[in-house]
């Protein structure tokens, strides 16, 4: 799992008053708000198929789509192929359970915090008087 934590969003996550999950769902991994909304849907209603997802978040199936492949690729969801009594088969999403998702967040945050620690002990040292 790669996510790419948008350090824009950390500063204003950093000065906002009190933020919601979704906000910090959005600054950690990278999503943008309506992926976020997303995750929160399959929260309430696990094994979602995609035009159900369009319905409740009144989004077109293409964008919905598109949404979940980014929460599947940030191992914010799962995706599991359900065969139909009348043939064929239609996928159906669940998200990521919250305890595991706030794993992911802690060690996205750590590796990012990280990551900065090493950029701030590259600076110069200060030329001797």
């Amino acid at each position: 799992m790669e996510s790419d934590p948008d350090p824009s969003r950390f500063r204003d996550l950093m000065l906002g008053a009190e933020p919601g999950f979704e906000e910090v769902l959005r600054c950690v991994f990278g999503v943008q708000q309506h992926e976020a909304r997303l995750y929160t849907e399959l929260l309430d209603a696990p094994d979602s198929t995609v035009a159900e997802l369009a319905d409740r978040v009144d989004r077109d199936r293409s964008n919905v789509n598109r949404g979940l492949s980014t929460l599947l690729e940030k191992d914010l969801a799962e995706r599991r192929r359900r065969l139909l009594d009348s043939g064929g088969h239609v996928y159906q999403y669940r998200a990521t359970p919250p305890e595991a998702a706030r794993e992911l967040m802690h060690e996205t945050l750590d590796e990012w915090a990280a990551y900065v620690h090493e950029r701030i002990d590259e600076f110069p040292e200060s030329p001797e008087s």
